[in-house]
C-alpha cells in the first residue's frame, strides 16, 4: 500500500465549489463570518475551484488505490492565490501547493453513508495538514478529522451559511502520543456512527467524541489537505478505504 493529511482551526471560509453537491474535549461557539480566523486562514480570501479528477462509479464499500482515473470524486479549493496541482502519480494521489493558506477537498459523491469508517494512508511535507471527512451534506454540514504538521489533531464541524460561505466550529483540538511534530506519515481513520465519532491513528482507536449537538447522521465521505504559511507543500494519499466500522 502507500500514503494521506488538515487541521484548520476555527475559521470562516469563502468557497467556490466545482462538481460538488451544492481533550479534554473543547467545544466553542462558531466564529462569525466577519471575524479573522486563525492560521492558516486570512481575513479576506478569493477562492478558485481546484481541478476535478474524472472516475467510474464504485461500489458502496471499496478501497481507492489511485491506480486508475478518478471519476466519482468532486473537488473544490478554498483559499490561496493559486490552485493546487492534482495528479495521479505512481499509484498515489498527489496534491502540490504553491500558495500558502490553501485548502483542497475531494468528496466521493456517489453514495451517502451512515455508520461508516473512512480511512486513508497519508504522507505530507511538514508544513500543512491532511484529513478525512464524513457525513458531508450541503444542507446539514460535515465532520473533518485532520492531522497537522505541528503534531496536533483536530475535529471540525463545517456548515454552509450561504452559497460560497462556510463556517467551521472546532469540536476538539489536542495532542496524542501517536503524533510527532513535523511528521505527516500516518494512517488516519474516522468512524461516524450515529452521534459518535471514533478517531484512529495507525489503526489504533484512541478517542471517541459525542457530537449529538450537531445532529449529523449521514452524508458523503471525502478527503482534504492544506498548506500553511510555508510553501511549497506536497500532500499524497496512498489509498482511501471505505468500510463498515
Amino acid at each position: 500500500m502507500k500514503k494521506l493529511f488538515l487541521f484548520l482551526g476555527c475559521l470562516t471560509l469563502t468557497v467556490a465549489c466545482q462538481s460538488i453537491f451544492f481533550p479534554p474535549q473543547t467545544e466553542s461557539t462558531p466564529i462569525a463570518a466577519t471575524q479573522t480566523p486563525p492560521r492558516p486562514a486570512t481575513a479576506t480570501q478569493t477562492f478558485t475551484p481546484a481541478p476535478t479528477l474524472t472516475l467510474t462509479s464504485q461500489p458502496l464499500f471499496f478501497t481507492e488505490e489511485f491506480n486508475t482515473n478518478l471519476g466519482s470524486w468532486a473537488s473544490f479549493q478554498t483559499g490561496g492565490a493559486e490552485s493546487p496541482t492534482v495528479n495521479l502519480e505512481n499509484d498515489f494521489l498527489r496534491i502540490d501547493f504553491a500558495s500558502p493558506n490553501t485548502w483542497y477537498y475531494a468528496i466521493y459523491n456517489v453514495h451517502e453513508y451512515s455508520n461508516i469508517l473512512v480511512s486513508a494512508k497519508i504522507l505530507g511535507t511538514p508544513t500543512g495538514s491532511l484529513g478525512v471527512i464524513c457525513d458531508y451534506s450541503e444542507s446539514n454540514g460535515w465532520y473533518e478529522f485532520n492531522l497537522t504538521s505541528d503534531g496536533t489533531y483536530g475535529v471540525l464541524f463545517g456548515q454552509w451559511l450561504a452559497q460560497g460561505i462556510a463556517q467551521y466550529t472546532p469540536i476538539v483540538t489536542d495532542t496524542s502520543e501517536y503524533l510527532q511534530p513535523e511528521n505527516l506519515n500516518y494512517e488516519i481513520g474516522l468512524a461516524c456512527q450515529e452521534n459518535i465519532l471514533s478517531l484512529y491513528i495507525n489503526g489504533k482507536l484512541f478517542r471517541k467524541l459525542d457530537v449529538a449537538r450537531y445532529g449529523l447522521t449521514k452524508g458523503m465521505i471525502g478527503i482534504d489537505a492544506s498548506s500553511f504559511e510555508e510553501v511549497p507543500m506536497t500532500a499524497t494519499f496512498d489509498w482511501v478505504k471505505v468500510e463498515e466500522p
